[in-house]
Formats: structure tokens, C-alpha cells, sequence
């Protein structure tokens, strides 16, 4: 079975994770993908706290720094568990690990990116990803004239090999930044060699089966929220 996503369902509107209590794993929560944005805001600033030797840091802090409410700080962190103590706040180091561990991002991510065109070009050299345990292992173009080149020290591979290479090589997740005319082929090949996780860039609805999250980005979707924004100050 397959469905269709778009930039408003993306494959990541909620997730269902368990909720830890002591050593047992029950309450299986449906976790918006709101959550998830602000547990990865949280992260962000606490790593800064932390580079600035704080040991310890209130919700209100972390609300103030992500633009939210204590309240829903609370709220965002009782999902997962039961973290710091009253009126002491929470441990920085603490709380870091445990979010990079709901995050995911206590292990390391091999990806692929299809399409070395601009917006290619600024991914590969992005140094966050690597950062965060994404290595970014392959290119694939189908521009005989890039094929061979070498992009932040990764050779551009022809995509035509794209299904055999992920057979031999597999990875978790693939940035798709082709045309809109490619993309769903692109797409089908990497379903068909067990990809699970897509970030799509191309400016088109990707279906996929429903044990396949797609992610997209519509960077004119996201200007058209700013203008809104501007328009109704």
C-alpha cells in the first residue's frame, strides 16, 4: 500500500514512541511532530549552555531561549520521562544526552544525495551534518559532465548505478534535490533498495509505501509564510 505525501503530510505529523519508567517501557504516546522541532531547538541551546560551562538551566530559560512557554517545556519532556528536580532545574549534561538519545543521534547515519545541482552543492558542504552523525557517503547525478567530479572529497556517481551501488552499500537515509520530473523515479529505486527516510527537495508530492517517512522541504511554502507574516503585522 502506498500513500502520497506532500509538505503538509510529510510522513512526520506524529510518531509513536514509548514512554520510559524505571527499567519498563509502557504508554505508547502518539508524538506530534511540533515536539520533535522543539526537543531539537531545546538540544541546540543546551549544547551552547553547556560550551559556556552552565550546569544547570530552568524551563523558563530553555521556554524563553525556544519562544515557548515553560509550561509546554514541561509538557514537551514528561513524553519521554521524568527529567530534573524542583526548584533546582535541570542538569545540563544531563538532559543533553538524554535528548541526543530520543533524538536519534547517539549513532551515525550514512546518506545519500541525488542531484548535484545547486542546492546540492550548499548540502555537501553544510559541516552541521557530519556533526550530528550524518555522513553523507554518496552523490548521484545523471550529468555525464559532473559524474567523476569529487564534491567536499565524495565522487559524483552516475545515478543510473544508484539501485545496484545501495544494494552493495547500504544507507539509512536519502536527500532527493532533483528536478520535479526525476523525482519520483529517483524515488521508486530508492524505496525498492530499502531506504526508509527521504528528505525531499524537489517541488513535487513523492508517493511512497507507508513504512517509507518523507520529509519535505518547499522553500516557497516557507518564504509564503513569511509573507504572511509581513502582511498581517
Amino acid at each position: 500500500m502506498k500513500r502520497v505525501t506532500s509538505n503538509s503530510d510529510n510522513g512526520l505529523g506524529a510518531y509513536t514512541t514509548p514512554r520510559e519508567s524505571g527499567s519498563q517501557l509502557h504508554n505508547m504516546r502518539k508524538i506530534s511532530e511540533s515536539t520533535v522541532r522543539r526537543l531539537s531547538i531545546y538540544l541546540r541551546f543546551l549544547e551552547q549552555f553547556a560550551t559556556q560551562g552552565q550546569a544547570t538551566i530552568s524551563s523558563a530559560e530553555l521556554a524563553r531561549r525556544g519562544g515557548t512557554t515553560s509550561a509546554q517545556v514541561r509538557k514537551d519532556l514528561s513524553f519521554f520521562g521524568s527529567f530534573g528536580k524542583r526548584g533546582l532545574g535541570y542538569s545540563v549534561p544531563e538532559l543533553t544526552a538524554r535528548i541526543r538519545d530520543i533524538l536519534g543521534l547517539k549513532r551515525t547515519y550514512r546518506v545519500v544525495l541525488v542531484g548535484a545541482g545547486r542546492i546540492g552543492s550548499a548540502l555537501i558542504q553544510y559541516p552541521g551534518f557530519r556533526q550530528r552523525g550524518f555522513h553523507v557517503t554518496a552523490i548521484y547525478d545523471k550529468d555525464p559532465k559532473k559524474v567523476g567530479s569529487r564534491w567536499n572529497g565524495v565522487v559524483v556517481r552516475d545515478v543510473r548505478h544508484i539501485a545496484a551501488d545501495l544494494r552493495q552499500e547500504p544507507t539509512d537515509i536519502a536527500i532527493v534535490v532533483t528536478p520535479a520530473d526525476a523525482a519520483q523515479q529517483v524515488t521508486d529505486q530508492l524505496v525498492q533498495v530499502g531506504v526508509k527516510a527521504i528528505l525531499n527537495f524537489a517541488p513535487v508530492q513523492l508517493t511512497v509505501p507507508a513504512d517509507v517517512v518523507v520529509k519535505s522541504v518547499n522553500m516557497a511554502l516557507e518564504l509564503e509564510t513569511l509573507s504572511f507574516a509581513l502582511a498581517n503585522r
